[in-house]
């Protein structure tokens, strides 16, 4: 898997001038472009404590190769030896909010023995986006784990099959998918694709066979188009603005020896006399960062970053976080105490206080600012400042690092948003208008007394 991301790295930096006359552009495009899909993976088990809860990572995530490597080796090496591959032709999570009854309709669901797998299941996991090389070479990557070649079985082959629960055996199930315009098309395949993983668990469940199952796809059923292709090269379709697709960098991970202190953003930027630089490029998905300084045990952490040149000087940035026990709640809890600018033998410190949150997990926020219209969350310590910071869509971890993934986030949004304030104050009002009616309706007097014209005429007097 390493071998085909890094063949894929290689092949997407080379460019080629004034080759739009030739017949296989269009399939290179094609292939280049679709390196940007991913298709969901399902992993269950009969066996227990295979994967812990997925952790919670940055919006947009991928899991590549490596990563999806981290989940595999646990369940190969401690699980089960007898391994499922239902491999589907094409899918994409799209199609479980299309035909999963993602809306309470359940009994519409293509999905049933699917579902029911993953409720009975002792370990389950679900990565809903793997990059599709990853998960194409899936079965080559068992093979090589498992030391066994993968035996293609359909449902009379399983039934005459019998399986030893200490000889390793990969099974390869192969799901068909229909690509028809029509809406039943594809959830009638869907369903019968469910149909077929419900008899096969059901056959294992009467043998009493352990095992291990994985549901994924050879590439995506529903292809995110960020360019037009046409028989002759590529077009732009009327109206369509092209759209860039944004690598995501991986974060900031300072290790000893393991990943201690994890920081990522969608944008870092740093201000020095109202000049703005952004560093996003220099800190993200850089090998060669300079953490230096930085420093790491059970109650103490600081991140230090050291960039050359930066304003003509050499700067450093150090997140200082501090981990505490608070009876009242029973639980350690984690403080970014301060963050700490030097340049030039000076130090600019901001109170950071705002970013907290329990230590098993971590930090979020849309932003994290010294500047008042982006929620002021950094505070310096001397006003005004020379140095103005913005992270946008912060997140880090310092404590309770498992791997060089984000635990589940705590984020800095408040219950209520303007939104639900503006929501609320209408609903009030509305409330208010109704009940003052309503009051005005049962206050209404009508008259009991009525002109007889048999009789002397009635006066009225002023009804108080």
């Amino acid at each position: 898997m390493a071998a085909t991301a890094a063949v894929r790295a290689q092949a997407g930096t080379r460019q080629a001038p004034a080759l739009w006359q030739m017949r296989w552009l269009p399939l290179l495009l094609m292939a280049v472009a679709a390196a940007e899909q991913q298709v969901p993976l399902v992993l269950w088990s009969s066996d227990r404590d295979l994967w812990g809860p997925a952790a919670n990572i940055h919006e947009g995530h991928i899991t590549s190769d490596l990563q999806l490597s981290t989940y595999l080796d646990p369940a190969l090496e401690l699980g089960p030896r007898n391994v499922l591959l239902f491999l589907q032709d094409k899918l994409s999570i799209e199609d479980f909010t299309a035909y999963g009854g993602a809306f309470g309709n359940k009994q519409d669901s293509a999905f049933s023995n699917l579902e029911n797998a993953l409720d009975l299941a002792p370990s389950s996991l679900v990565l809903p986006a793997v990059d599709w090389y990853a998960a194409s070479t899936l079965s080559t990557y068992l093979q090589e784990k498992l030391g066994a070649s993968p035996l293609h079985v359909d449902l009379a082959t399983l039934r005459e099959l019998k399986l030893n629960a200490s000889l390793p055996a990969l099974l390869l199930i192969r799901l068909p998918y229909t690509s028809s315009s029509g809406l039943m098309a594809p959830r009638e395949v869907l369903t019968g694709n469910d149909e077929v993983i419900g008899q096969v668990l059901s056959m294992l469940k009467s043998e009493d066979v352990p095992y291990t199952a994985a549901l994924t796809a050879v590439r995506p059923s529903r292809v995110a188009r960020d360019v037009a292709m046409v028989a002759g090269g590529l077009g732009r379709q009327l109206l369509q603005k092209p759209s860039a697709a944004a690598a995501v960098r991986p974060p900031v991970s300072y290790n000893d020896s393991a990943p201690r202190i994890l920081f990522w953003a969608q944008n870092f930027s740093v201000a020095y006399k109202d000049h703005w630089e952004d560093l996003t490029s220099l800190t993200f998905g850089v090998q060669e960062l300079n953490l230096t300084g930085s420093f790491w045990n059970d109650s103490y952490a600081r991140l230090s970053l050291t960039y050359e040149q930066l304003f003509g000087t050499t700067v450093t940035f150090r997140f200082i976080l501090a981990n505490r026990f608070y009876p009242v709640s029973a639980r350690h809890w984690f403080t970014m105490e301060h963050l700490e600018i030097h340049s030039n033998g000076s130090v600019a410190y901001f109170n950071a206080s705002r970013v907290t949150g329990p230590s098993v997990y971590s930090f979020h926020c849309e932003y994290v600012s010294s500047l008042s219209k982006n929620g002021n969350l950094l505070v310096a310590h001397l006003q005004p400042s020379l140095w103005q910071l913005t992270l946008q869509d912060f997140q880090i971890q310092a404590f309770n690092v498992t791997g060089e993934q984000f635990s589940y986030a705590s984020d800095c949004a408040g219950f209520f948003s303007p939104g639900i304030w503006m929501g609320l104050l209408t609903s009030l009002f509305m409330l208010f208008i109704f009940t003052y009616g309503l009051h005005m309706i049962l206050s209404l007097k009508t008259m009991d007394r009525f002109d007889d014209h048999k009789g002397p005429t009635i006066s009225l007097t002023q009804i108080v």
